[in-house]
């Protein structure tokens, strides 16, 4: 199933209100299955150096098939893979990336970057579930 341009500005709709419910500007990226970009959405005021993150954390999960955060357990230097973080053009493994489901089979991927891990971690969920 492939992602509309119509659901994926419900994902960023969702996204949106949880990020100004909780007052923290980020940018938001919507990636179709293929790792393709499908919508960019920057808030007012969020941080212009957190564009390529939220991007990275959507492609990320995509290329992995997990939200980002789970990718960063298999950088840690004791399971000796720590210089993946390097391959398919650089990784982004820390949470604010994740699969985006409907009717069970992944549609899309988000990415968020912009504030704390946690804040990031929220508005993605709330885009992913919308």
């Amino acid at each position: 199933m492939e992602i509309t341009a119509e659901q994926a500005l419900e994902i960023v709709h969702h996204a949106v209100r949880k990020a100004h419910e909780i007052k923290v500007p980020v940018n938001i990226a919507v990636m179709d299955t293929g790792g393709h970009l499908k919508l960019f959405y920057r808030m007012e005021d969020a941080y212009l150096g957190s564009i390529d993150i939220a991007i990275g954390k959507a492609r990320t999960s995509m290329l992995f098939r997990m939200n980002s955060e789970g990718v960063g357990k298999f950088l840690d230097p004791e399971k000796r893979t720590f210089g993946m973080v390097n391959t398919n053009g650089g990784l982004v493994a820390f949470p604010g990336g994740m699969p985006v489901y409907r009717q069970g089979d992944v549609v899309a991927y988000i990415g968020v970057s912009g504030g704390s891990l946690e804040e990031d971690f929220t508005i993605a969920t709330a885009g992913s579930n919308g």
